[in-house]
């Protein structure tokens, strides 16, 4: 069998930048040019001068935006997007707020805000044909709980009438803000500062376990190895 060479661990001397690996015409492009336009004085008012700095507003809204229309409510879960996500890092400037900083966010000082804005640019989407709101259904039959019942689609929407989808939207809005509000008080740190050393050694041993006295490429061992020195090494 002959295989593509992986360069996983190849250095490069001239790395890609996040923009040159987003699509001219992907539509996260779009959002963040619709909100770099919206007016965020009245935001901007809720800051008090002086502190530690904060991040900022707008870019906090750009991720909220963009992750509500790719089904993502939970602080953790857009945090997590923050860290792995290329468009959402990209939207961020590889900024990486925590969970609790765009709970707060969303809760103290977008409360009257973010609905009409987040209504607003879906709007605009699905009059470009860009996104679409469509019913979920399993089994044949649509589900009707509200936390499953609608979904956001990217790609050839059909366009619908507006005020079906404000309805829609407004029933997923009530949504998020009920996950906002289960997570207010999750204050726990992130889950990677949870791995170990210990942890990771321990998993590499479970597997050279598993492929003892087994017919296992040089290559693999070679990686597992690097592994226990490098990620073991690198991580308490």
């Amino acid at each position: 069998m002959v295989f593509k060479a992986n360069h996983q661990h190849q250095l490069m001397a001239f790395p890609p930048s996040l923009d040159e690996l987003i699509a001219s015409n992907h539509p996260v492009r779009v959002v963040s040019e619709i909100l770099d336009r919206v007016d965020i004085t009245q935001l901007l008012y809720q800051y008090k001068p002086g502190g530690t700095s904060s991040y900022h507003p707008r870019m906090l809204l750009k991720a909220l935006v963009y992750a509500y229309i790719n089904n993502i409510y939970s602080s953790r879960k857009i945090e997590e997007a923050l860290q792995q996500n290329i468009c959402f890092m990209w939207l961020a400037g590889m900024s990486k707020p925590d969970h609790n900083t765009i709970n707060r966010f969303r809760g103290q000082r977008l409360q009257k805000t973010l609905q009409p804005i987040f209504t607003q640019v879906v709007l605009l989407l699905c009059e470009e044909g860009l996104l679409s709101v469509k019913d979920l259904y399993t089994d044949g039959t649509k589900i009707e709980a509200n936390a499953n019942r609608y979904t956001f689609v990217w790609g050839n929407a059909i366009k619908t009438n507006k005020e079906k989808i404000k309805q829609q939207l407004n029933e997923l809005w009530q949504y998020a803000q009920r996950v906002a509000a289960s997570e207010l008080d999750d204050t726990d740190p992130s889950g990677f500062d949870k791995i170990d050393s210990e942890k990771v050694n321990q998993t590499i041993a479970t597997i050279n376990e598993a492929i003892k006295d087994k017919p296992v490429s040089s290559k693999v061992r070679q990686k597992l190895n690097y592994a226990r020195k490098k990620l073991a090494g690198g991580i308490g």
